[in-house]
């Protein structure tokens, strides 16, 4: 079951993705805004209670809902119940639209158009960055995005569904990530989440992403230079100052010999934005060119985990 569902939610994202203001993630939005200004009280024990309740609570309807297709309509309803999960969790397509348009915008050679688009995408402020730095911040944002949105979903879904959970991997995954990065904002109001619950959410996002990035990380080796991706890894992650986002970006600067790491960009605040901000990774400075050797590590190690997902839903299904 896991294997089709993945594989028919990446193609329908494909085909036709969502919209970033739809419906659905607006509620999402509503949803984590409300469990903040209802129960964070600023105590740590009360701010575990509001990220259960914000994450857990939908991961569990989500999970009944499940349940009660497989048990009550057959388990192809519930295949199409875990597709539609998936098709809102998972996803190139949510993110990819900045990383097509900056590349349009470089191989037109208009950078100051990059960086505009850059920019707006991260909140940030660029300056007069050169090309190649343009290159390389794409290059650590998008890896990162694809890692959020595909591989952790990816990997959390078909983890938990293998002993009977469902979908609730892959809705813990994006709301546990979610609900942290809103909470480290304000409001629409101008409030703000505690000092306790932002160290919880960060705290519980730092855990349940601790294996898919570690996953992920040897995913590009093995379909990358294993040995440098791997010598990156075990040498250079520290560089960046966020443990799970430098195995992934060490993994690959050595996978595609290219150069990650450096200077942050700042944020529209004027402080420094969390992300690479040590030293570098060896390789070479990054280019234009670097964008299809991206685009080809991140799809072969989509095919790579399919397959072997594919590989063991054969097995069950023949044994």
């Amino acid at each position: 079951m896991s294997f089709f569902a993945i594989f028919l939610a990446l193609v329908l994202e494909q085909v036709r993705p969502l919209k970033t203001d739809n419906q659905l993630f607006s509620s999402v939005d509503r949803w984590i805004h409300w469990t903040v200004r209802t129960l964070d009280a600023g105590a740590h024990s009360q701010a575990w209670i509001t990220w259960g309740m914000t994450v857990l609570g939908p991961a569990s309807l989500a999970m009944l809902v499940h349940w009660l297709l497989t048990w009550g309509l057959g388990w192809w309803v519930a295949v199409l119940w875990n597709v539609a999960l998936l098709y809102a969790t998972l996803g190139f397509r949510q993110f990819s639209h900045h990383f097509t348009g900056i590349r349009e915008a470089l191989e037109d050679g208009d950078e100051q158009k990059a960086r505009e688009l850059l920019a707006g995408w991260q909140q940030v402020q660029v300056g007069q960055i050169p090309r190649s730095e343009i290159v390389r911040h794409v290059i650590e944002y998008s890896v990162i995005a694809a890692h959020r949105h595909v591989f952790g979903v990816f990997f959390w879904y078909a983890a938990l569904s293998i002993i009977g959970l469902g979908p609730v991997g892959a809705v813990i995954y994006r709301l546990t990530e979610l609900a942290q990065r809103r909470w480290q904002e304000p409001s629409a109001d101008g409030s703000w989440a505690s000092n306790a619950l932002q160290s919880v959410s960060v705290r519980a996002w730092q855990a349940m992403d601790w294996l898919p990035s570690r996953m992920t990380a040897l995913g590009f080796a093995i379909v990358g230079s294993f040995e440098d991706a791997m010598d990156g890894w075990r040498h250079h992650a520290q560089n960046f100052p966020q443990d799970n986002d430098g195995v992934i970006l060490a993994a690959t600067a050595g996978a595609i010999n290219i150069r990650l790491g450096g200077a942050n960009l700042k944020a529209t605040d004027d402080e420094e934005r969390t992300g690479s901000g040590g030293g570098s990774t060896p390789g070479r400075i990054a280019s234009v060119s670097h964008f299809a050797q991206v685009v080809g590590l991140v799809w072969r190690t989509v095919i790579m985990w399919l397959l072997l997902l594919a590989l063991l839903t054969m097995a069950n299904l023949l044994g």
